[in-house]
């Protein structure tokens, strides 16, 4: 099983196409609604794109009209990893795949959606794969 936390730079760089780099590997973000799965319905589940972990399911997605794929909640728990991030000058909490420490968006607490855990895990489209298949709720 590969170790994606010991892949170099250089090998990121011949994995990933070079906006994929910049939003994963540099923490960039891709343009509001131009992302592929922004405004997808269809059932399955979503994998990171640099390791193909998988992260999040297509139960847990929802319109948030912020432009970006929102969920209220990943697959599991230890799924992804979360860390302050102060780089626009206040705080945010960036959420980076668990397996593969790769950046994906950053989650937002509080802000009054009507779902099970007031959290919006706000995730660029750049870094996910959607591999379409019958999801049983949680």
């Amino acid at each position: 099983m590969t170790d994606f936390t010991l892949i170099s730079d250089d090998e990121w760089r011949k994995r990933l196409s070079s906006e994929e780099y910049r939003v994963l590997r540099q923490a960039g973000t891709e343009a509001p609604f131009i992302g592929e799965y922004t405004d997808t319905t269809t059932e399955g589940v979503y994998s990171c794109r640099a390791c193909g972990a998988e992260l999040f399911r297509s139960t847990e997605k929802f319109s948030s009209h912020c432009g970006w794929p929102s969920f209220f909640s990943p697959l599991a728990g230890d799924r992804v990893i979360e860390r302050d991030d102060f780089s626009l000058g206040h705080h945010r909490v960036e959420v980076l795949c668990a397996n593969c420490h790769s950046h994906l968006g950053h989650v937002f607490a509080g802000e009054g959606y009507d779902t099970p855990t007031d959290l919006r895990y706000c995730i660029n489209s750049i870094c996910l794969t959607l591999e379409e298949k019958p999801v049983a709720d949680s």
